[in-house]
């Protein structure tokens, strides 16, 4: 198991992807299922202003900037749960190993998420976009903790 010093080093660069991946898809997402990309992000907001957050569709300090926050703080914290679990077998095996953990890593996310967590401090997409967007979000996370752990092996 990686030490706590290595993972964290190494989850900046494996959470700067997974937060990129997961925002870009849920963007795309939410111009799809609500006319607007940033809603969803803004919703994630909702931490902080409750529901309504997810009603503002337009870029906004106090929406779009804690979105965007929030979502890159959990890609850094989901990464460094994948660096823990899975670090040492991603810089011995590669991409079948990154592959492995990273969809582990977002299973258990959404897990935690959406069945652990009270209602206030869900990622908040699901007050903009459908549950099949949300796991396609979920899904463009696992690939962005894959690409950053690849990214990062060996550093």
């Amino acid at each position: 198991m990686k030490d706590w010093g290595q993972a964290l080093k190494d989850s900046m660069v494996t959470g700067a992807a997974a937060a990129f991946a997961s925002s870009a898809a849920v963007a795309w997402r939410g111009r799809q299922d609500s006319g607007s990309p940033l809603a969803p992000i803004n919703a994630t907001s909702h931490v902080f202003w409750g529901d309504e957050a997810g009603e503002v569709e337009q870029a906004t300090w106090r929406h779009t900037l804690p979105g965007l926050l929030i979502n890159a703080g959990a890609g850094v914290w989901w990464a460094l749960v994948l660096q823990k679990l899975y670090g040492d077998q991603i810089d011995k095996h590669g991409l079948p190993a990154a592959v492995l953990g990273a969809t582990a890593t977002a299973a258990l996310a959404y897990a935690v998420d959406y069945h652990f967590l009270p209602k206030r401090l869900t990622p908040g997409w699901e007050l903009r976009i459908t549950r099949r967007s949300l796991f396609l979000g979920l899904g463009a996370m696992a690939v962005g903790l894959a690409a950053g752990a690849l990214l990062s092996r060996g550093r």
